[in-house]
């Protein structure tokens, strides 16, 4: 992590040499390629090529895995209660009635379902390692002057780069917090009290975190009044760079994509795919 507390962390990799811009349109279109489709054999596929980029950009396994963790446990909770909720679902965009799990004949869950569960979950894992890329080798002031160079307005490319540069230092008042909720007797660890104490506990964090972050915004709206941020209808920036062949080779590729996804996704024709 970068000593400015942003979430960018430098290596020299051909994905941190590219513009901002560029990296902001290569995760739309691989947004739109992904949500384009509901087929298990596409997302294999962007999935790998996804890892491979991860490879490519050096970035550290102990950095990005916890990202992995956290949308796999989201994923595996939410086809749970996918299957317990629509347990038929499956079968009626499949077309087919194949019983997994059956109560009374009233209540039964699907292979057809379990398949499209784990078709979702794919499609949930493939958005990792690009919106990875985009996080972690983008520097804030650098996305904030690129998504300018898109036409967006400077006051609100310059109020995302806050935001990308203060997520580190929210979580950094979490911890203290919650040391000091400790150190006070406040239970937070799983052998000091069950489930749902440490649930309510954790609630007690909210309204410190809330003051804080209102007097660290105060702080950063006055600095910035003083600057006369927001006079001119423009501004210039110290660190934009002029496009290289290899941004405008990346933005070509990514148009590519989307354009490919179109087309392929027109041949395909079918919403779901199941091969059983």
């Amino acid at each position: 992590m970068s000593k400015s507390g942003a979430l960018y962390i430098e290596r020299n990799s051909i994905f941190h040499r590219l513009d901002g811009s560029i990296k902001l349109l290569m995760l739309v279109a691989w947004t739109a390629f992904v949500f384009a489709f509901m087929d298990a054999r596409v997302f294999i596929g962007v999935l790998l090529l996804g890892l491979a980029m991860l490879k490519a950009s050096k970035l550290p396994n102990k950095a990005i895995w916890p990202f992995f963790a956290f949308i796999l446990v989201f994923t595996i909770f939410n086809s749970i209660f996918l299957m317990i909720v629509t347990p038929e679902f499956g079968s009626k965009l499949a077309g087919s009635h194949t019983d997994l799990f059956s109560l009374g004949g009233v209540y039964s869950i699907t292979y057809e379902t379990l398949f499209y569960c784990m078709t979702l979950a794919l499609k949930y894992v493939c958005m990792i390692p690009m919106t990875i890329l985009f996080i972690f080798t983008t520097h804030p002031s650098s996305f904030a002057c690129s998504i300018n160079r898109l036409g967006v307005s400077y006051k609100i490319a310059y109020a995302v780069s806050i935001a990308l540069r203060y997520i580190p230092d929210v979580k950094a008042e979490v911890d203290h917090i919650i040391q000091a909720q400790e150190a006070r007797g406040v239970a937070f660890q799983k052998g000091d009290a069950n489930i749902f104490v440490r649930l309510k506990n954790y609630g007690t964090v909210m309204i410190p975190l809330l003051l804080s972050s209102l007097s660290r915004i105060e702080a950063i709206s006055n600095a910035m009044d003083l600057r006369g941020f927001g006079k001119n209808k423009k501004r210039t920036w110290y660190h934009r760079k002029p496009l290289s062949k290899t941004d405008m080779l990346f933005a070509v590729l990514s148009i590519l994509v989307f354009v490919y996804g179109v087309a392929l996704k027109t041949s395909i024709g079918a919403v779901f795919w199941y091969p059983f």
